[in-house]
């Protein structure tokens, strides 16, 4: 994969993933038909290393990722246009990887859980009712990442 141009902006591993903990949204990009890219935002939760989505069971992202696994998924952390410096302080991570359907029930059961205790903690026994009672209309898709990139704009880095 591609180096970053501008490496002395780069977050650092651990500046990453806190951004990507921390996010509620990102932008999933895919190869699309016939060609064409298809990028769509969602929501998602960041377990384990890998990068977890909820898909309906057709449509236009899956049928992508069945296609062509590989994928990137950004999420913006800060975007602050600032006039009249002409310029934006921004702080963003971008997520290359694979992405895949989970097969396994035990695996996608995790998956669902760390999604919705995300969007709704404290919650487990509606959480498990509610999981129960949709099971089959559950499709989840995780983004296992080849590398893992983050950068902000150089007025939000230190000794600035």
């Amino acid at each position: 994969m591609r180096e970053m141009r501008r490496f002395k902006q780069a977050l650092t591993r651990e500046q990453c993933h806190e951004i990507l903990n921390r996010g509620t949204s990102g932008v999933l990009a895919v190869a699309g038909e016939d060609g064409w890219p298809y990028a769509v935002p969602l929501s998602y939760v960041w377990k384990d290393g890998r990068v977890l989505f909820h898909f309906a069971l057709a449509g236009h992202k899956l049928d992508a990722v069945r296609r062509e696994e590989r994928a990137s998924f950004c999420v913006v952390d800060r975007d602050q246009v600032v006039p009249e410096e002409y310029t934006t302080y921004y702080r963003s991570v971008i997520v290359f990887g694979r992405a895949r359907v989970i097969g396994d029930p035990a695996e996608k059961r995790r998956a669902i859980e760390a999604l919705a205790e995300k969007y709704r903690p404290g919650f487990p026994e509606a959480m498990a009712a509610e999981i129960d009672g949709s099971w089959e209309r559950f499709l989840m898709v995780e983004l296992v990442p080849e590398q893992v990139t983050g950068k902000q704009a150089r007025e939000l880095m230190e000794g600035n």
